[in-house]
């Protein structure tokens, strides 16, 4: 296979010397862009442009031709496996997603099952094939799924919450029956991302929304696990290149140290956690990603770039850190403050390598 003419964010998440730190930025294609709009109201909905690969494509790799970005990450959506488990995926315009069929009844979530990822989800892999070929091995390219337990809160929710008294309630209740589920979202999403290995992913990421609602107890139980055991199953190699794995609980700082003993190679941390006491607690087990507070990209240039020398600083000298937001970009953020944010970081990191 060829070389990737940039591997600095593979390095970095393997913990090996780079020359500066790799930046990426969660949802870096959306709606904060104005080609995304554009291409968005081409494909009809949110739906239709993930289901396209070829318009899927074309916004993974926008903000490529913006900014001087070290990856490109697949544009897709964590609640593509419910709606390959035919649970009836829609997204309503300001509301975010919704599932028609939630898991209420016990029989439900019984008879459900992991969908095979060449049948259900054969447009992610077309997309990830054409992104790579696109990409013609400039950055590397990132794929991703949700958690078992963030899918689940989906599934029985039917949508997001605020407190997520459902799949909580089924939590206390019937452990049981949330265990099952678990069991087949965790089939479901390591068979998803290592389809997404084979079809040319070559960095992979869990995304934990949710986990971080949960208490100590039952965050290792409901939601690390499965995430452990995914990570387990995952294709380490592909063509002979190491694929590097980012777990990424939003909100569980709390538990960085068993997030580094999981088996991935770099725990994503939001903008609560200081940077520098979080190295010290996993030490040199995993890479730290993050954590900037997307919150100041709409405050200008000025404190953008206060802002990126501030978690430079903090992270400290040597490798294992790759520069990103604590969460994904804001729609309000206008697009010349993430060039300035991306400039920040390739001007100020090598100082600190």
């Amino acid at each position: 296979m060829p070389k990737l003419k940039n591997d600095t964010l593979i390095r970095a998440l393997l913990r090996q010397p780079t020359p500066y730190t790799p930046v990426w930025i969660m949802r870096q294609a959306g709606r904060y862009l104005p080609e995304y709009n554009a291409t968005r109201a081409r494909a009809g909905s949110f739906l239709a442009l993930a289901k396209n690969p070829d318009l899927a494509t074309e916004v993974t790799l926008q903000p490529l031709a913006r900014f001087q970005l070290d990856a490109a990450i697949l544009f897709s959506d964590i609640l593509t496996i419910p709606d390959a488990m035919g649970l009836g995926l829609t997204f309503t315009e300001g509301e975010g997603p919704r599932l028609e069929r939630p898991l209420r009844e016990e029989r439900d979530i019984r008879k459900l099952a992991a969908p095979d990822p060449q049948e259900r989800l054969g447009y992610v892999l077309d997309t990830v094939r054409q992104v790579r070929s696109a990409l013609s091995d400039s950055v590397p390219l990132i794929g991703f799924c949700g958690s078992p337990f963030t899918l689940a809160c989906y599934m029985v929710e039917g949508s997001g919450s605020a407190d997520f008294r459902t799949v909580k309630t089924m939590l206390y209740s019937r452990p049981d029956l949330l265990h099952h589920l678990l069991e087949v979202n965790c089939r479901a999403a390591t068979a998803y991302l290592n389809a997404q290995i084979e079809a040319g992913a070559q960095v992979v990421m869990i995304f934990d929304t949710w986990g971080g609602t949960l208490g100590a107890a039952e965050y290792r139980e409901f939601s690390l696990s499965y995430m452990r055991r995914v990570l387990q199953g995952l294709k380490r190699e592909h063509h002979g290149e190491r694929v590097p794995s980012i777990l990424f609980t939003k909100g569980g700082g709390g538990w960085l140290e068993a997030q580094a003993a999981s088996g991935c190679d770099a725990v994503g941390v939001d903008w609560t956690v200081d940077l520098a006491a979080a190295r010290e607690r996993v030490g040199q087990r995993v890479c730290l990603q993050g954590n900037l507070d997307p919150a100041v990209l709409p405050a200008g240039k000025q404190a953008v770039r206060a802002g990126v020398a501030a978690v430079l600083a903090a992270y400290g000298k040597g490798a294992g850190h790759v520069f990103n937001l604590g969460h994904g970009v804001s729609q309000f953020t206008p697009p010349e403050n993430v060039a300035a944010l991306v400039e920040a970081v390739h001007e100020l990191s090598p100082a600190y390598h």
